[in-house]
């Protein structure tokens, strides 16, 4: 059995792991059991120990670190320091952990359009990390095609004749 790990924030102004495990539940497992570990810390430069908390004593083998930045300049050096935590993390226990953070001045001012942003980037990044996991390959096939989580896609900027199959090891 595989675990997903989900740790989001007591800061944040949605629930960001609930969206993120509601995604999850939906997903077609394709014959693959999974769990998923859920913990919420109070902000952001505490995902990290939480993270890699997870991987070692929950076993998880990817896990989502949910975050948002409020809109002041010290939430924003939060952030970076948060992001630095979560790479370290990374390099410390060779397990993907997907930083999510959402940016209050994303939003513009507006509540429904963060929400939206919040739904979007959590549900994405959730179905990611599921298909990191069990479906790598449908992330290969989407490799170049200007993909974003929580905005409109950007698009390619030109065909791509030297794309590969997904499954070439080199």
């Amino acid at each position: 059995m595989k675990w997903i790990g989900v740790v989001d924030t007591m800061f944040a102004r949605v629930d960001m792991g609930a969206i993120a495990l509601a995604a999850l539940r939906v997903k077609p497992d394709f014959g693959v059991r999974f769990d998923i570990s859920r913990r919420t810390v109070p902000g952001i430069e505490d995902l990290a120990v939480a993270a890699k908390r997870m991987i070692q004593l929950d076993g998880c083998e990817i896990v989502l670190a949910l975050g948002m930045v409020g809109a002041a300049e010290l939430d924003r050096a939060s952030a970076k320091q948060a992001d630095t935590g979560i790479m370290m993390a990374q390099l410390m226990t060779s397990v993907p952990i997907l930083g999510v953070m959402v940016h209050e001045v994303e939003s513009q001012g507006d509540e429904a359009r963060l929400l939206a942003i919040c739904e979007a980037r959590c549900s994405s990044h959730a179905l990611n990390a599921h298909d990191m996991l069990f479906d790598p390959a449908s992330l290969v096939a989407r490799a170049g095609q200007g993909v974003r989580q929580g905005a409109a896609d950007a698009g390619p900027i030109a065909a791509t004749p030297w794309k590969t199959d997904a499954n070439v090891t080199i």
